[in-house]
């Protein structure tokens, strides 16, 4: 490597190091004012660097009298059955779009595309209706049971990652006796996993942060999921009192930390759906 390729290099190693040390800085503030104690929360004298390491905070969090460990339960049981709902169904519908024939099924799908066009406060009135018909106001049905009818994001995805994927292997398949069903669990799985896992982190990010749905559908405190939590921890103070910053930033990081580790864990499967497929135009 020449000399200018060099320099080339360690400036834009230097800039993204900036950058990056830039867009970490609210998070390592965060994570100082989480570690504070409560005389220092109160006289608002949090430092960018922490200086104290109240890690006590972590379990006072829990043992308050809002049972913070309850909004995290609701959390994990929402995003586990919406990761499930998303990618079971979502991948099911783009196999029958990418494979079976039916007709009528090209308008059918242009339908499914044209739903992302509708803003969703369109719905929200429609769908509250719906819901409290059928008594799912103040449950998490309302924000789990949509996900089990796919997203049409999610379904085009998939379908253009299955539409690369040789019909070849379905014909070999299907002369070894595999009926439709079994091609999609055998074969199609397997070769589309990378982009199942982008399905699940989009998901999973999505559900676990979810503040709008809850606070529409959800009323009691016992069945709110930790966003809201979160939001009620930074409000349960008497006028004129000020919130205990400490414990809703302890908070803050169990509802960041988790969507951080999963797409750490994740970004190799998320790298895969990018080289083989995860960027492609309609077939």
């Amino acid at each position: 490597m020449n000399r200018m390729g060099m320099i080339d290099r360690g400036v834009t190693y230097l800039f993204l190091t900036v950058l990056g040390l830039l867009l970490a800085a609210p998070f390592v503030y965060m994570i100082s004012m989480a570690l504070s104690s409560d005389a220092t929360s109160a006289q608002l004298t949090f430092t960018f660097i922490p200086r104290e390491f109240e890690f006590g905070n972590f379990v006072r969090v829990f043992t308050s009298r809002l049972n913070f460990g309850r909004f995290l339960w609701n959390s994990l049981i929402l995003v586990f059955f919406a990761v499930i709902g998303q990618v079971f169904v979502s991948s099911l519908v783009a196999y029958a779009f990418a494979r079976l024939r039916a007709p009528g099924k090209e308008v059918i799908f242009i339908l499914l595309l044209s739903t992302l066009m509708i803003p969703a406060e369109v719905t929200l009135i429609p769908q509250f209706v719906l819901f409290s018909k059928l008594g799912w106001v103040n449950t998490l049905l309302p924000i789990i049971v949509p996900n089990f009818f796919g997203g049409a994001y999610n379904i085009f995805l998939l379908r253009q990652f299955i539409t690369r994927i040789p019909v070849e292997l379905d014909e070999a398949a299907q002369i070894d006796g595999l009926n439709y069903f079994g091609i999609y669990a055998r074969i199609i799985v397997p070769l589309i996993f990378p982009a199942l896992v982008a399905v699940a982190i989009f998901t999973f990010v999505w559900n676990w942060g979810a503040f709008f749905g809850p606070l529409i559908y959800i009323n009691d405190v016992e069945k709110m999921p930790l966003a809201l939590g979160v939001q009620i921890l930074s409000a349960t103070n008497s006028a004129g009192q000020i919130p205990p910053w400490n414990l809703v930033m302890v908070g803050a990081l169990i509802l960041t930390v988790p969507m951080i580790l999963v797409y750490f864990f994740g970004q190799r499967f998320m790298d895969q759906f990018s080289l083989t497929g995860g960027s492609v135009g309609v077939k």
